[in-house]
């Protein structure tokens, strides 16, 4: 019998969702587990909290890039413009500025992972796209960071912990434990769990 104790549904409005109480998955079990196990499932779980952790801010992310984009293709003039991602930059400010300093570094790393989930950019395209008062937002928030990879990718294909990440997603949206976002590029979740499989029966990853 497997017990465990899991996390807050994720409530749509941003104040809810920065109020989250994550809770110790608690396991009790008749198996007795090998300490390789033990360390792999703890990595699990941990990589469990960073996920529910930065997800929010990657969905919010994609909806505002989507937001951002539809209003500067309304407006005519380069000052229109500029104005505008003034305005977009102080509100992302405000908004996550106090909450994203209580990120790790490694939580850092799931977030910019993320993103590229769910907008199809890096957080370095990002920049370089909007070439904005973002460029500064975002560059400020990555340095924070310390040494996480502004171009890195989110491939479930090929690396063991995005498909980890995209487990624990599909299974948080299934409990509506997170809001799901369809990701920019589809996924394939068959044929990811099979290309998984067979990667462990000749013990490559």
């Amino acid at each position: 019998m497997e017990l465990k104790a899991q996390p807050p549904v994720e409530n749509d409005s941003t104040e809810a969702i920065f109020k989250e109480i994550f809770l110790e998955d608690v396991y009790i079990t008749n198996v007795l587990l090998s300490p390789e196990e033990i360390e792999a499932r703890k990595q699990f779980l941990i990589l469990k909290r960073r996920v529910y952790r930065t997800y929010p801010y990657a969905r919010i992310a994609s909806e505002r890039l989507e937001m951002l984009n539809q209003s500067l293709a309304r407006l005519k003039t380069k000052k229109e413009k500029k104005r505008f991602l003034k305005i977009t930059e102080e509100y992302m400010e405000n908004e996550f500025e106090a909450r994203l300093k209580n990120l790790s570094r490694k939580d850092g790393q799931i977030l910019v992972k993320l993103i590229n989930r769910q907008t199809g950019q890096t957080t370095y395209d990002l920049v370089k796209n909007l070439k904005s008062s973002w460029s500064a937002y975002w560059y400020g928030k990555a340095a924070k960071f310390y040494d996480i990879d502004m171009k890195i990718t989110y491939q479930p294909y090929n690396i063991q912990e995005d498909f980890w990440i995209e487990d624990i997603l599909l299974e948080a949206f299934e409990n509506r434990l997170l809001i799901e976002q369809p990701p920019k590029e589809r996924i394939d979740y068959v044929r990811l769990k099979n290309i998984w499989k067979d990667k462990q029966k000749t013990g490559s990853e």
